[in-house]
């Protein structure tokens, strides 16, 4: 049975460009190797934005090294980037880049939620790339909410869409270089639920919003991370409000991690050479 190790609160607030307002529930500066491969968890909103017609959000910036999960839960984000991926996710939708070997992009606010205003929130996740995958092409994965199975839990305890990763039986659409399952979770109030999840990998729940308790009596609350002992391979806890859980689980890479802002590799080295490669242009440009 795998236990709750420690709870994880928010590292502070502060705004993405002028389009995100972010929690920062970990990174790869405080638990990096406790949460491999997951590098970083970031909770945007939630909050209302008035109908405008300003671009809000990020505008170009590096990324090298893993790869960034942004999973729309109100409103709406339009991505473009120098591989030439892009797109508008909005609420159940799933964005997916890989960055690898080096790329630019840009994030704002989706033309259509712009125009309309109203609620935003989104999570993004950033998945650390094994060395060998480090310097991979970059790609762009659009995974819209149709494509994404859902799964509904015994007795009515809700629902588990299934984004990377596998379910009773049902597997995600999102490719991912390491083994790994993604889940968007809609409890019930008043279930106790039950995983089956692979020994030895990292597991951890984001609770966005209601409250879970484990068999211990320790509750976790919305804005809290539950990161589990990496031991057994069931997973238990109950639903003690109606809740939305991201559920994170996957097998650790157990190389050195660096990281420098956008760039996250396995030596300083490697660090001051994709410095040196984006100040060149060798990351491309948008539109190009």
């Amino acid at each position: 049975m795998k236990k709750l190790a420690f709870i994880k609160r928010s590292n502070g607030s502060h705004w993405v460009g002028d389009g995100f307002p972010v929690k920062s529930i970990f990174s790869y500066s405080d638990i990096a190797a406790e949460l491999s491969p997951f590098l970083l968890l970031d909770h945007a909103g939630p909050a209302e934005f008035p109908p405008t017609g300003k671009r809000l959000g990020v505008g170009s910036h590096p990324h090298r090294g893993f790869e960034t999960v942004t999973i729309v839960h109100a409103g709406g984000v339009s991505h473009r980037d120098s591989s030439g991926g892009g797109g508008s996710i909005g609420p159940g939708d799933v964005q997916w880049m890989t960055a690898a070997s080096g790329l630019v992009h840009e994030e704002f606010h989706s033309p259509d939620f712009a125009r309309q205003g109203g609620a935003f929130e989104m999570l993004q996740l950033w998945v650390n790339l094994p060395a060998r995958d480090k310097m991979a092409a970059p790609g762009y994965q659009g995974i819209t909410a149709a494509q994404i199975p859902e799964v509904a839990l015994p007795e009515g305890a809700g629902r588990a869409r299934i984004i990377a990763g596998q379910h009773a039986g049902t597997r995600g659409p999102a490719r991912t270089f390491t083994p790994m399952n993604v889940w968007d979770l809609h409890l019930k109030a008043g279930h106790r639920l039950a995983f089956d999840l692979p020994e030895g990998h990292t597991t951890a729940l984001f609770v966005m919003r209601g409250a879970l308790r484990f068999d211990d009596g320790q509750a976790v609350r919305g804005g809290e991370l539950a990161v589990m002992t990496r031991d057994g391979s069931r997973l238990a806890f109950s639903s003690s409000e109606d809740s939305v859980v991201l559920l994170l689980s996957g097998e650790p890479i157990d190389e050195p991690i660096v990281g420098y802002g956008p760039f996250v590799m396995n030596s300083e080295e490697e660090i001051r050479q994709a410095i040196k490669d984006f100040n060149s242009g060798r990351f491309g440009r948008i539109g190009q």
